[in-house]
């Protein structure tokens, strides 16, 4: 794997070092200067360049190209200068860095243009500072390992800086997390010093030159990989800034195979798995109170809190060791004094806040960021130091009318060095701050105006009133309507004793059974239609019973149809047994006799489901 993808890289170099353009000769690099470190999940180039200027026209730009390979995992880049002589008077500048499209170069590079303080003329040169930060450069390999076995991982690159000026000398140092390491690419002048590579010093080197290294070592620091983040931080001006994240956390490290041993993990040290996530430490900011960790399940106590003047340690540790592949989710919450984060300044208000997360040495793949301001805020903006996406929503909370206004930052790719302060800019009318407690206050008014009304009103419902006798007609019309619903029910229980002696005649073939059975199914439905006339009579009369008479008098003669269809039927099929006629004469005889049945038992049903909602 590792020498596949390193030979396409070289590929695409070779076809990047043919396809230069010669338009950039006039400047040359001097010196460069490149340390990596691969102590960490992330990885931090810093390259410190001597430029100079040997061509005629003044230059006011240095052109950092990345292959595509290397740009699609760059979560960082920064450039500076030094200003001042001596160590004690120096101060870093940072420069502006763009991201740019030069003509006549390769498409398989990405450019980024740093803005110079000042041209460049013929004969000058001009020292900056380059910092290189990447997510997801080191690839564990093998990419699967058991809860034993120490973690490896492979880093590629080029031990030649990749520019597209001359360079004059270069040097390059890796710095590794110990000395173990399994294999790495070794030149002429490569040497490894405790865990420190080092590469160079080149000399002359031509535009784009390229040679590829692989390091392949042991690394047991955890991949803490957030693959979602979302982080709301609500202002309150009474007094308080409630911070609250979530966390969708994965190991991106090398993958554990085999079962997982929790009395190993406890009592065996070599057992335990140098690489899993034990803990994580969060750095807050001082005077965080109200502090809380929970999942999906509920509140975690597994975590410490410690203070000092200047941070609050906030150690957390997840229900079960994280190892490769294995994710968990959970939520933690704050609240800070609003004081240390709000300001006024040109009549508006700003809160002064960190962007990124308070985990150490973390990826976070995909980071929201929402701002709740105070119900009334106005004029809304937010400075960020670096690109992010930009939206507002509006948060309903409590006792809010037209919401809360909410602006939302979202930025993938997000590392340690975007921990940068950045500000949210708003006006706000101070008698906003008296909305709540005034709903509140007139709330509480209405409620005890209302209860002294109630106290002081008879409610009772006089009996012989209009609205009573109303009433008591309904509940006279809903008892008789259950009663009538009572009776065809039992009617056609009579009807399934009639289905099941044809059912028993086909097996028994005991016809004084079956006769003795409809004669007492017609004693039966004699016996309920007189219980059911004079509650039809009632219902035909009440003008309470206006709407559900006719569907009461469609129900009754429907269930009298098919009374009348299902005792034909028990006839036919009687005597046909009696005369012996064959079983196919017999079902043609009372086909169409079925096929209405079965249109009467659906309406039937229908008017009762109808009947009974009343």
């Amino acid at each position: 794997m590792a020498a596949s993808t390193s030979l396409r890289f070289a590929f695409v170099l070779f076809w990047i070092s043919v396809l230069a353009s010669t338009a950039l000769s006039d400047l040359v690099i001097s010196k460069i200067d490149r340390r990596v470190d691969l102590t960490s999940q992330i990885v931090r180039v810093v390259s410190t360049l001597k430029v100079e200027n040997r061509g005629h026209d003044t230059v006011s730009e240095v052109l950092l190209p990345f292959p595509d390979i290397q740009a699609k995992n760059m979560a960082y880049l920064k450039s500076s200068y030094h200003e001042g002589k001596g160590k004690g008077k120096q101060s870093a500048i940072s420069l502006p860095v763009t991201l740019v499209h030069p003509e006549g170069m390769p498409p398989e590079l990405t450019f980024y243009s740093v803005s110079l303080p000042r041209g460049l003329g013929k004969g000058d040169s001009f020292t900056l500072d380059v910092l290189t930060v990447f997510a997801h450069s080191l690839k564990p390999f093998p990419a699967e390992i058991t809860q034993a076995d120490a973690q490896l991982v492979v880093y590629q690159d080029s031990a030649y800086y990749i520019s597209p000026y001359e360079v004059k000398v270069q040097t390059l140092a890796v710095r590794l997390p110990s000395g173990r390491v399994e294999s790495y690419t070794k030149y002429p002048s490569t040497k490894l010093v405790d865990s420190e590579i080092k590469y160079g010093p080149f000399e002359n080197l031509p535009p784009f030159s390229y040679i590829p290294i692989a390091v392949h070592f042991e690394s047991s620091y955890p991949f803490v990989v957030v693959q979602e983040l979302e982080r709301e931080i609500e202002i309150s001006h009474w007094g308080n800034v409630q911070i609250t994240e979530h966390y969708n956390l994965v190991h991106g490290g090398a993958h554990i195979k085999g079962g997982f041993s929790r009395i190993d993990y406890q009592s065996r040290p070599p057992m335990r798995g140098e690489s899993s996530i034990r803990h994580l430490i969060a750095r807050l900011p001082p005077r965080a109170h109200s502090v809380y960790y929970r999942d999906e399940i509920g509140n975690i106590s597994t975590s410490h809190l410690w203070a000092n003047s200047k941070m609050t340690h906030f150690e957390i540790e997840p229900r079960y060791p994280l190892f490769g592949g294995w994710r968990t989710s959970f939520t933690i919450g704050y609240g800070l004094p609003l004081r240390d984060f709000l300001f006024e300044s040109d009549g508006k208000r700003f809160l002064n806040t960190t962007f990124g997360c308070p985990i150490n040495e973390i990826i976070i793949d995909h980071l929201i960021v929402k701002v709740v301001l105070p119900e009334g805020s106005k004029e809304i903006s937010a400075t960020v130091p670096f690109i992010t996406n930009q939206w507002q929503e509006v948060k309903y909370s409590h006792l809010d009318i037209v919401g809360r206004p909410v602006i939302v930052l979202e930025k993938t790719n997000v590392v340690p060095e975007h921990n940068m302060h950045f500000q949210v800019y708003y006006k706000f009318n101070n008698l906003a701050l008296l909305m709540e407690p005034f709903l509140l206050i007139s709330g509480f008014f209405f409620l005890f105006i209302a209860c002294i009304v109630y106290m002081h009103t008879d409610m009772s419902i006089s009996k012989s009133s209009a609205s009573y006798l109303a009433k008591q007609q309904l509940d006279e019309v809903r008892a008789t309507v259950q009663q009538v619903q009572n009776i065809i029910n039992r009617v056609l229980s009579v009807h399934n004793k009639l289905e099941t002696s044809l059912r028993d005649l086909s097996r028994t073939g005991d016809v004084q059974s079956c006769k003795a059975v409809r004669k007492a199914a017609d004693g039966l439905f004699k016996d309920l239609a007189k219980e059911l006339k004079p509650l039809l009579g009632f219902l035909q009369s009440s003008p309470q019973a206006s709407q559900i008479w006719p569907k009461v008098e469609e129900l009754v003669a429907k269930e009298k149809e098919m009374q009348e269809k299902l005792m034909a039927k028990h006839s036919t099929v009687v005597d046909s047994f009696e005369k012996k006629h064959a079983k196919r004469d017999v079902e043609n005889r009372v086909a169409s006799i079925e096929q209405k049945l079965a249109i009467l038992r659906q309406e039937v049903d229908e008017l009762l489901d109808t009947i009974d909602d009343f």
